[in-house]
């Protein structure tokens, strides 16, 4: 729901589960369980205008504010179970994700955002960049493309956490952006961004 909040009311509201259904290409056979699309999280970017969430059917959904209105710019299978937190980098369109599958995801969505506000037909080719794969104690990480032959966003970096996560937040220690995640646990557990 986008809210106008000095008449304390709704402008405009969508309902996921309904988009799901409009995206399913076959029926659901009778023995079929579908985990229903509810919103988890929700983040804002930095320009305000641009927003994600995380449901629980595994998409990311993007959605760009207009006016008072919202369009859904993009969406994605992110997680193999329900994407329980979304959070945008400050000043950037970089978008980490947390599951309920253990894995947290870094993604570039600015390129399909811009690609979007320009001209929704308009395709542009770009070189695929590969960034370093590196290891950390207690969580794999594994740093991705975008396979924009196949049109499908990857991450651009996959953490291994192993534990739902519940919470996270990107922040600066020490000058070095890092990664900081709530899980089950009593611990917080920090990831860096070392490339980013």
């Amino acid at each position: 729901m986008l809210w106008n909040l000095q008449k304390a009311r709704p402008l405009w509201i969508t309902n996921l589960q309904e988009d799901e259904m409009e995206e399913m290409e076959s029926p659901q056979s009778p023995g079929q369980l579908l985990n229903p699309a509810l919103a988890h999280s929700v983040s804002v970017a930095s320009c305000g205008n641009i927003f994600s969430c995380g449901a629980e059917d595994g998409k990311v959904r993007i959605f760009r504010v207009m006016g008072v209105k919202c369009e859904q710019e993009l969406g994605f299978k992110g997680h193999t179970l329900g994407v329980s937190q979304v959070c945008f980098l400050p000043e950037s369109y970089l978008l980490l994700t947390g599951g309920n599958d253990g894995k947290i995801m870094l993604w570039d969505v600015g390129s399909e955002v811009e690609k979007k506000q320009k001209s929704p037909t308009k395709h542009t080719h770009r070189k695929k960049t590969k960034r370093a794969t590196y290891t950390k104690q207690g969580g794999n990480t594994n740093a991705s493309v975008t396979d924009e032959k196949h049109g499908k966003i990857l991450p651009k970096l996959s953490i291994e956490h192993g534990e739902k996560v519940n919470w996270l937040l990107s922040t600066k220690i020490k000058g070095y952006q890092n990664i900081l995640v709530a899980d089950q646990t009593s611990c917080i557990s920090l990831y860096p961004l070392h490339e980013f």
